[in-house]
């Protein structure tokens, strides 16, 4: 018999089934490619319905044409306009329009995706907030201002957290499970 280490042998490449046979490529989901210019003409349309006073239908055009495969800067462009939307329409007007999107066709779809512009315009506003409120002082520390100015995002974050509690209301936490493990991003 001849002399084999058995503890180096990679079973793993012998067994079909093995999850280092699986492959990868399949869990990324299949986007086309977007480019910046055609999200920067889909985002003039979307504002032209909100200039026009059509709120529901910018948001509904905003969350069916949704970029994923667009660079970051038109992502960025597409998050603008969102946000945008989100804070021309009134608060007594959000239950209504989120429940009216939600018993459509692909309304949760459309919920879901709100959901992911809500978290990352969240995010957006407190990075832009923790980054630009620090002031280098000089004894070496860092003070964060309180007093009066470096409120800007302060507003957004408002209006988003306002559509986050409309929104798990109407379309259930689900909504947050769902967006969490999309692989997709906005």
């Amino acid at each position: 018999m001849a002399n084999v280490n058995w503890r180096t042998i990679n079973i793993d490449a012998l067994d079909p089934d093995s999850p280092a046979n699986f492959d990868l490529t399949s869990l990324t989901p299949d986007v086309t490619p977007v480019s910046s210019a055609d999200v920067q003409s889909l985002a003039g349309q979307i504002r032209q319905l909100l200039r026009g006073g059509d709120n529901e239908g910018a948001l509904q055009g905003a969350l069916e044409n949704v970029p994923y495969g667009a660079d970051d800067k038109g992502k960025e462009i597409h998050l603008a306009t969102v946000i945008e939307i989100l804070q021309s329409i009134r608060q007594s007007e959000m239950s209504p329009i989120l429940g009216r999107i939600y018993g459509a066709p692909g309304g949760t779809e459309a919920l879901d995706v709100l959901m992911k512009y809500i978290y990352k315009g969240m995010a957006q506003t407190s990075a832009a907030s923790t980054t630009r409120n620090l002031t280098p002082q000089a004894t070496g520390f860092s003070q964060i201002h309180s007093r009066g100015g470096g409120e800007g995002g302060g507003q957004a974050m408002s209006v988003l957290l306002s559509w986050h509690e409309k929104l798990v209301e109407i379309a259930g936490p689900g909504s947050i499970v769902r967006v969490m493990t999309d692989r997709r991003t906005v």
